[in-house]
């Protein structure tokens, strides 16, 4: 059993599992010289109000699929400078850590924020794996010769049918894509 984080095997397995998760994944270069993992999942919002009439099922459905259609209820255009609404996050949360490894339970504790918001469990467990091995490369390999004090910052966002995470870290960036094709070496975990 692994019982110290230097025990892990590197070689690209946590960004391997992240892109297992993520819908889109990049690591980009901003313009203040840090880097940004992002992170997105795309989810269908559960249902929170179960059907009432259930002698026609999905009449209401249908009947807002028309209304839809005609641009009734939610017509398609924009207003200038916003955002539509499918696309304004109703959830934020932000965190900003040292680059510690120890660090790892209270960014696991910053995540749980989010297990009362109506997000599909698998989603949010995702989420949870997805911020924690970022985290954690960004702490391994992006600030392997970093001070301590040099901070990760992490964001989440929350739209109506999908999630953002950021990871910002200030090591050298590499090529994410290239990274997930590469091979995983053979090693024992347990």
């Amino acid at each position: 059993m692994i019982d110290n984080i230097d025990e892990i095997p590197s070689g690209g397995i946590g960004i391997k599992i992240i892109g297992k998760i993520a819908d889109e994944l990049s690591y980009t270069r901003t313009s203040d010289g840090r880097n940004c993992l992002l992170i997105v999942k795309y989810y269908q919002q559960p249902s929170l109000v179960p059907s009432q009439d259930s002698s026609h099922p999905g009449f209401f459905k249908r009947a807002l699929d028309v209304l839809t259609s005609f641009n009734f209820w939610f017509p398609k255009q924009r207003v200038p400078d916003s955002e539509p609404i499918c696309n304004q996050h109703f959830h934020k949360i932000n965190l900003q850590v040292n680059t510690d490894i120890k660090a790892v339970a209270q960014v696991l504790s910053w995540v749980e924020q989010l297990d009362p918001l109506p997000l599909p469990l698998v989603v949010l467990h995702q989420c949870k794996l997805a911020v924690i091995e970022g985290f954690t490369n960004a702490v391994r390999h992006a600030h392997k010769n970093l001070p301590l004090e040099t901070p990760i910052e992490l964001e989440i966002r929350i739209f109506n049918e999908h999630l953002e995470v950021k990871i910002w870290d200030w090591g050298e960036p590499f090529d994410i894509q290239a990274k997930l094709k590469e091979e995983l070496p053979e090693k024992n975990l347990y």
